[in-house]
């Protein structure tokens, strides 16, 4: 199971919330990545939708604890409902995330879900 994840937002442990701080202090650093995408400002959080054809969105990855949990809890901050996913605002998924050094490694991601981007504040 991958217990690493890709973060380039509010769930990085300098910018999280008091939702969520608690858990992603228990993120450890494990250095910077990109993914293929296009990065979107709501004011208040970030989004990615990713795209092949896109630029690269910078972030960091972490390794998390193995505690089911805690996913749990992300997703519920993150609006990802596994059982309904056509009603999250962002879906968690598998990326592929190139490395500094030049190596991929897959980790896990809140992405945009693109059927909802029209119920969302305008993106600059």
């Amino acid at each position: 199971m991958v217990h690493k994840l890709f973060v380039y937002g509010t769930l990085h442990p300098s910018a999280a919330p008091p939702e969520v701080r608690d858990d992603v202090r228990r993120f450890r650093l494990e250095g910077k990545g990109t993914i293929r995408g296009k990065r979107l400002d709501f004011g208040e959080y970030p989004g990615v939708v990713l795209e092949r054809g896109a630029g690269e969105v910078s972030g960091h990855i972490f390794s998390i604890p193995s505690d089911p949990k805690l996913l749990e809890r992300l997703d519920h901050y993150e609006e990802y409902f596994a059982d309904d996913p056509k009603s999250s605002i962002f879906l968690r998924k598998l990326v592929n995330v190139r490395r500094e050094d030049g190596t991929t490694e897959r980790c896990w991601a809140y992405v945009l879900n693109p059927s909802c981007l029209e119920r969302l504040p305008s993106a600059s």
